[in-house]
């Protein structure tokens, strides 16, 4: 009776190809498959493919982030053996050290920036009035005019309009 399994089996797999294999999960609910080298029916040989199940998210859905660097490692064939729980928690929590790190950096560099300011060390950055397209400067110019006009250092350009008394309209 095995050898009637091992044919049924062999049949299966040879028509349908292999099922996919659990390989494991990330703390985002995401599920991650391989699915094994096999032959196909017609005797081709297929690589092996891995892949993610989104919890929640389409695939297409997926921004950077949503995958640990790990796991992404992993289904990119960077890495042989898949992640374990333990090393992902472990580079998370690197990375919110970093966080925080980062952000104590940037405070002690506005404490001293202010310090400066306020001593006259350096100058204060301009503050600048963003009106336009591009930050391009207003010139008090509220309606376009037929000819463009310039300056020594501006320039605004003109707008067409076509002429008031149009042939074509007669």
């Amino acid at each position: 009776m095995s050898a009637v399994w091992r044919l049924l089996r062999s049949v299966k797999l040879r028509a349908f190809g292999p099922a996919k294999e659990y390989v494991g999960s990330d703390p985002f609910g995401n599920q991650y498959y391989r699915i094994p080298k096999h032959e196909t029916w017609a005797g081709q040989m297929i690589k092996e493919r891995r892949f993610v199940e989104a919890a929640g998210v389409k695939e297409y859905e997926y921004q950077t982030g949503d995958i640990p660097v790990e796991w992404e490692a992993w289904i990119r064939k960077k890495r042989n053996d898949p992640p374990t729980i333990e090393e992902i928690l472990r580079a998370q929590k690197y990375q919110e050290e970093m966080k925080r790190r980062i952000e104590d950096v940037y405070e002690k560099e506005r404490l001293l920036q202010a310090k400066e300011y306020k001593e006259g060390l350096v100058a204060e950055p301009r503050q600048t009035q963003i009106k336009g397209h591009a930050s391009s400067p207003h010139f008090g110019k509220n309606e376009p005019s037929e000819e463009p006009v310039s300056t020594a250092n501006i320039f605004q350009p003109g707008s067409w309009m076509p002429p008031k008394d149009s042939g074509r309209n007669k």
